[in-house]
């Protein structure tokens, strides 16, 4: 079999399994390098040459290339996400990562040595340099520097991209390849490549079922260390693969029926060999924290975000949505509970007393707390806009008014950051949040609310401090280009119903004053119309959104389609569509 030791002996989650079932034996499957070539390519031909194209060598030989000729630049990438990442993402075990590393720096040239070159461990080499390259980047530099080190980390990210695809065909799946797609998601989301996070997050998820990772360890009568390992590894699939699906609509792929799962213990069992391990008492979470503390609350909270998921999907499909709000109320219980049970540290009104002494417990807080107001945005969002006399779903919207500030307080709290504190601060739920447009999307439908003055001025300070961000990219400046034309569409239906601006113009952002002051005849704006197939028609639709298939009309838009930020003409007519209603409401 495919070398994989880890699921319990010998074994893994495949055929030996089946076989033992029906009582039976199974050969053992060709590992290694030589996998899927034929005897002749195995032995080598005299007129092959050694890094033959062709050869089984030569995926290695261009992975192997694509590290730095120098190891002590690689020491010093690897040495920095150590030092200031891994504590915080639970990225590696230090000390196993270490060994592997100098038996890799170690190794003899040659044919014989690259047989025993482990490809599945190169793909957590290659993400912590991905990351590394970041964290190296000095703060402030040029625009080359910046766009240099940008270059070298996606170099990196695609070559672990690569290796991850091409180890499980020689070696079968290890807890390394699930390690490092777990760190190529979290990568993705810090780029806000949303979409593509889906996917590795995904493959992720099939690898650790290969292992037997959904079944947990206790079952297999594993060692308490392995155990602990595998819930940790599970834990961040699980948050990971039900956020991501939530957040863009699309389908998740754990199956609870499917899985046979429990909850971590508060103990960190990285320090401790298997025998202190299996005694080791678990620690109380209200009062010790650990860096499992924060997956104990974070998978309490995604089986939550997985009933929000489930209940999505229902209201969608159901002719009158009104009558899921009774669920959706219950949801809001469940989450407001959720909060009420984190310990102080972790609390929504924290006590920062052990944040020296355990430097992680600042983002791990910033973590639990952007995903639980994104999960509450998106519970109430598809009631937002709902008509009833009675104030129904007031709640809602003051849940999301809420939720939304809150986000965008942490957002806006980011001041100057070091590199490392820009890496771990969007790696968070916060990524996939879009609370700034919600509240642009209050604020143009709501131009007399008693908060529409506040939110309009914290919205100009998100996008002057977006718009100056060297490190924005177009998915970043995309939704920035959302939000201005909210603020935009906001202060001229305010202006048409003879609000005074005089207050708010000043923090507006050139490029949102100029559109302001403008002719809307000239500008084209704000008589803009929605066109179905626009140029961004193709791109949504691959991404699962067909615009045509979406109403910008405000009465039947639920929030349960979201499309890409992208897609700006989409939410221009939309926009323009709510400041139209609003101002026929104000008049």
């Amino acid at each position: 079999m495919r070398d994989a030791p880890s699921y319990h002996g010998n074994s893994y989650f495949g055929h030996h399994s089946a076989a033992a079932f029906i009582g039976d034996t199974t050969p053992d499957l060709s590992s290694g390098i030589h996998v899927g070539y034929s005897h002749r390519t195995h032995l080598g031909g005299s007129t092959q040459p050694f890094r033959s194209e062709r050869g089984p060598y030569a995926q290695l030989w261009e992975l192997l290339g694509s590290l730095p000729r120098r190891k002590a630049i690689v020491d010093k990438l690897v040495r920095l996400v150590l030092i200031q990442l891994n504590d915080t993402f639970d990225a590696v075990h230090e000390e196993t990562f270490m060994r592997h590393y100098e038996e890799f720096w170690d190794r003899k040239a040659g044919c014989d040595d690259l047989d025993n070159l482990n490809l599945r461990w190169l793909s957590v080499l290659f993400i912590i340099l991905a990351f590394g390259e970041l964290l190296d980047c000095p703060q402030p530099c040029s625009v080359e520097a910046q766009r240099d080190c940008e270059d070298s980390s996606l170099h990196f990210y695609w070559s672990a991209r690569k290796s991850l695809v091409i180890a499980p065909s020689f070696y079968g799946e290890s807890p390394d390849l699930t390690r490092a797609d777990i760190l190529i998601t979290r990568y993705l989301i810090y780029t806000k490549r949303i979409s593509e996070s889906w996917l590795t997050g995904s493959f992720a998820v099939r690898m650790a079922q290969a292992q037997g990772m959904h079944v947990d360890g206790e079952h297999l009568r594993l060692p308490k260390k392995v155990i602990e390992t595998r819930r940790r590894l599970w834990s961040q699939l699980y948050f990971l693969d039900i956020s991501i699906a939530l957040a863009l609509g699309r389908p998740n792929s754990i199956n609870e029926k499917h899985c046979v799962s429990r909850e971590l213990d508060n103990i960190w069992v990285d320090d401790l060999s298997n025998e202190e391990a299996a005694v080791a008492q678990p620690l109380d979470p209200q009062t010790c924290p650990t860096p499992t503390t924060l997956l104990i609350f974070q998978h309490r909270l995604a089986r939550i975000i997985a009933q929000i998921y489930d209940m999505q999907f229902v209201a969608s499909a159901t002719s009158d949505p009104s009558a899921a709000y009774d669920a959706v109320l219950r949801l809001e219980d469940d989450l407001q509970r959720w909060a009420g049970s984190l310990p102080s540290y972790f609390s929504l009104v924290p006590n920062h007393r052990l944040d020296q002494q355990y430097a992680y417990l600042r983002w791990h807080r910033q973590y639990l707390h952007s995903a639980f107001h994104f999960a509450r945005i998106t519970l109430h969002r598809t009631f937002l806009f709902r008509p009833s006399i009675t104030n129904r779903f007031q709640t809602s919207r003051d849940a999301c008014i809420s939720s939304a500030c809150a986000d965008l307080k942490i957002k806006l709290s980011l001041h100057s950051p070091t590199m490392a504190d820009r890496v771990e601060a969007h790696v968070g739920a916060h990524q996939l949040s879009n609370s700034a447009l919600i509240l642009g999307i209050i604020t143009v439908q709501s131009l007399h609310g008693p908060q529409t003055d506040a939110i309009l001025s914290d919205l100009q300070s998100y996008c002057y401090q977006q718009s100056n961000d060297s490190w924005l990219n177009e998915y970043g400046l995309a939704e920035t280009r959302v939000v201005e034309l909210c603020i935009v569409r906001a202060m001229q239906a305010r202006q048409t119903a003879g609000l005074s601006q005089d207050a708010v113009l000043p923090s507006v952002s050139s490029r949102s004053a100029v559109l302001l002051r403008s002719d809307p005849a000239s500008t084209g704006t704000a008589t803009s119309t929605y066109e179905p197939f626009g140029p961004s028609h193709a791109a949504n639709k691959q991404m699962g959104h067909c615009p045509s298939q979406i109403s910008t009309d405000v009465q039947s838009w639920s929030f349960n389609d979201f499309p890409e930020l992208t897609d700006f003409t989409y939410w221009e007519g939309l926009i323009d569509n709510l400041s139209g209603l609003a101002s026929s409401h104000d008049g």
